[in-house]
C-alpha cells in the first residue's frame, strides 16, 4: 500500500458550524451521494460550565474533492437527554447506506465522576439523504457488557452477504499511569455480526494485536475490500504521555484479512505516516477509507485530535491479484 497525501481538506475555523460549535472536525466520515460527497464530523461547542460538548456537522464536496460546496446550517443528530449515553456528546458517527436508507452509528458519550467518561454506540436513520436523522429509540445498540465493562464505541458498519459487520472498540482498563493526573483509559478494536443492524452478536474478543505494549490503544478501524482481502486501517498510541509527547500520540496501523475474522497486523505496510512538519506533523489519527470513481480515499486527522480539521490521501498501490506477505507469491503479487 502506498498513499499519496493531497492535503488538508476542510479547516473548521473556516466555516460557520451550527450549533455555537468552534474548532475541530474529527472523524471525518463520507456518505456518497449522485453530484457530490458529504463528510460528516464531530465538532464542540462550550457548554455553561465551559467543558466541551460534541456535535455531529458536515461539509459537503464536489466529486472532485477538492471544492467545498455546503456545509450543514442546522442539528444533524441532536444530543440525548439528561442522564443519557448521548448526552454530552455525539463522537464519532458512521454512515452506511442501506437501501433507501442512511443509517448513523453513533458513539454517544456522557459524563463520569471517578473517570472522565463513558460510551456506547447508538443509531439513528435518514430518509432524506442523510440531512437529517431520527434516533432508533433514546438508548444505545450496543453498550457494556460482561467482557466490555466499558467505552464501547469507534462503530465502522459494512453490509457483506446481506449480514451486517461492526468492528469497534471497548474498553479493558482504566489505569493510573501518573498519581498527580486522572486516569487513563485502555481500549482494543473487536467484531460483531448482525442480521438486521440493530441486534448484534460478539464475544469481547481483541482482533488487533498490540504493536507497542498490552496497554496500547487502538481506535476507529475502518475497512474496505481489495483484490481479494480485507484491509483495515485504525489508529494507534500509548495509554500515557500522548497529549504532550509526539511519539506517544497516535499514529495509523494497518492489518489485513481473508474473512474478516482473523487478522494480521503489519503497520510496515500502512504506507501512510506523519510529515516532517505541518498540520499533520505530530500524529495521525481517526482514518476512514472510502470508493469513489475506482478510486479509494483516506480521509484522517492530524495535530491535536483535529482541532485543525482533516486532510486527504488517494491510494496509489493496489497491485492486481494482491496476496498477504505470509503466502509466497510472486514479486509483482505482494500487496
Amino acid at each position: 500500500m502506498k498513499w499519496e497525501k493531497l492535503g488538508k481538506l476542510f479547516d473548521p475555523s473556516e466555516h460557520a458550524l451550527p450549533n455555537n460549535c468552534v474548532d475541530f472536525a474529527q472523524s471525518p466520515q463520507t456518505l456518497v451521494l449522485p453530484d457530490r460527497v458529504r463528510i460528516y464530523f464531530s465538532t464542540r461547542e462550550r457548554d455553561s460550565t465551559g467543558k466541551y460538548l460534541s456535535h455531529v456537522a458536515f461539509v459537503d464536496v464536489d466529486r472532485s474533492l477538492r471544492n467545498i460546496i455546503g456545509t450543514s446550517s442546522g442539528t444533524v443528530i441532536p444530543l440525548g437527554g439528561l442522564g443519557c449515553f448521548d448526552e454530552h456528546g455525539i463522537f464519532p458517527v458512521n454512515m452506511v447506506r442501506d437501501g433507501e436508507r442512511v443509517l448513523a452509528y453513533t458513539t454517544g458519550w456522557n459524563r463520569k465522576v471517578s473517570v472522565s467518561v463513558d460510551a456506547s454506540i447508538g443509531l439513528a436513520i435518514s430518509h432524506d439523504d442523510g440531512l437529517t436523522f431520527q434516533k432508533h429509540g433514546t438508548g444505545p445498540v450496543m453498550s457494556a457488557s460482561l467482557h466490555e465493562p466499558f467505552l464501547v464505541a469507534d462503530a465502522y458498519v459494512a453490509i457483506h452477504a446481506e449480514t451486517y459487520h461492526m468492528w469497534y472498540i471497548y474498553g479493558t482498563a482504566w489505569k493510573k499511569f501518573d498519581p498527580a493526573q486522572p486516569p487513563d483509559r485502555v481500549y482494543k478494536i473487536a467484531h460483531a455480526t448482525s442480521a438486521d443492524g440493530i441486534h448484534w452478536r460478539r464475544d469481547g474478543k481483541a482482533i488487533i494485536a498490540d504493536r507497542l505494549n498490552e496497554d496500547e490503544c487502538q481506535a476507529l478501524p475502518t475497512v474496505f475490500e481489495r483484490n481479494g482481502l480485507h484491509h483495515m486501517y485504525f489508529c494507534y498510541r500509548q495509554a500515557h504521555g500522548f497529549r504532550t509527547d509526539s511519539n506517544s500520540a497516535y499514529r495509523i496501523g494497518y492489518a489485513w484479512s481473508r474473512d474478516m475474522l482473523e487478522w494480521t497486523r503489519d503497520d510496515s505496510l500502512a504506507g501512510i505516516d506523519v510529515a516532517a512538519d505541518g498540520w499533520d506533523s505530530q500524529m495521525q489519527c481517526y482514518p476512514h477509507t472510502f470508493a469513489l470513481d475506482g478510486e479509494i480515499y483516506m480521509l484522517y486527522n492530524g495535530n491535536a485530535f483535529g482541532r485543525a480539521g482533516f486532510g486527504l490521501a488517494r491510494l496509489l498501490d493496489a497491485p492486481a491479484h494482491a496476496g498477504p506477505p505470509s503466502v509466497p507469491t510472486s514479486p509483482e503479487n505482494q500487496p
